[in-house]
């Protein structure tokens, strides 16, 4: 699940200093400021590719940096660029970005899907069915449903722990949900970033306090800690998304190998965690050495996608 882009600035700074240079007029603004403008999709190097991973959303991380393993494996060399939902979807769309392998839909991208769909194409649909939702220790015993969080809002403190402000999870926490049942009175949405949502609720854990925070799955979290996901009898954060990959208009007949192997590619939830899980115990950094390790450990199932 809009989840803070490191921009690449010092990248858009010499590329508009180069075509003043050489007195070529470009546009230097807009939403895909802040991708790297060097190879991307549709440049003619079928081995070079763009990947676009929004910090903050692990099972995207995941699959971008086994993919970026995969490849560099098979002779593409690969480009991982962090960046923000926004950016990614427009970067997609203008062929800036090759690949992006963590569009949540029909539901949480669906703003971006419906400005930018016609410019773009599904390539896999690799997991299913992924939720949003609104999550407590499963210490806290009296609430189930995000129906009784109102009864119980000094508990928590009057505050539901959110993530990046422009992210889908808090677009319908703030326009769907809490008017929904009843909360924009008794609570308040902090926005803040996935990471500090999920230190703010390892820590509470740790003390045995009461926390709800804005969540989804699937996430590593749910294997890691004793959570519980509270029920949405309203429906308010609608029906469970697909996580697909998503590339630009034309990729699949550019790149037919790469297209098939995406086509393939699929997990489960027990794989997705234990590929999760060794990126968490790996750490920051380490993602690729992370991705290659569960690769060796699950050969046949990666073999089972390049066929």
């Amino acid at each position: 699940m809009n989840r803070t882009s490191r921009r690449s600035r010092g990248a858009l700074l010499l590329g508009c200093i180069a075509t003043v240079l050489t007195l070529v007029t470009t546009a230097c603004s807009g939403e895909t400021a802040s991708v790297d403008s060097g190879s991307g999709g549709g440049r003619g190097d079928s081995k070079t590719l763009k990947i676009a991973v929004v910090e903050g959303w692990d099972e995207g991380t995941s699959a971008t940096y086994l993919w970026k393993e995969i490849l560099e494996e098979r002779g593409y060399k690969v480009d991982v660029q962090s960046l923000d939902v926004a950016s990614t979807f427009t970067g997609v769309a203008n062929k800036q970005v090759d690949l992006y392998l963590d569009a949540w839909l029909p539901s949480t991208h669906e703003s971006y899907w419906k400005k930018l769909g016609s410019k773009l194409e599904v390539t896999s649909t690799w997991y299913a069915p992924a939720d949003l939702n609104l999550t407590v220790p499963t210490y806290v015993k009296d609430v189930n449903s995000i129906a009784d969080l109102k009864a119980h809002a000094s508990e928590f403190g009057g505050q539901i722990v959110g993530i990046e402000a422009g992210s889908g999870l808090m677009r319908l926490t703030r326009e769907s949900v809490m008017p929904a049942y009843g909360l924009k009175d008794d609570y308040q949405l902090t926005e803040s970033s996935s990471s500090a949502m999920l230190s703010a609720l390892q820590s509470a854990i740790g003390k045995k306090k009461p926390i709800v925070v804005t969540l989804w799955r699937p996430h590593w979290a749910y294997a890691k800690l004793p959570l519980k996901v509270l029920k949405d009898p309203k429906g308010a954060y609608g029906d469970p998304d697909k996580v697909q990959a998503i590339a630009p208009k034309g990729f699949a007949a550019d790149h037919p190998e790469l297209a098939g192997w995406l086509k393939n590619f699929k997990l489960t939830s027990a794989q997705l965690g234990s590929l999760e899980l060794l990126l968490q115990k790996r750490g920051s950094g380490h993602e690729q050495e992370a991705a290659k390790e569960w690769i060796g450990e699950n050969k046949t199932l990666v073999e089972s996608w390049l066929k």
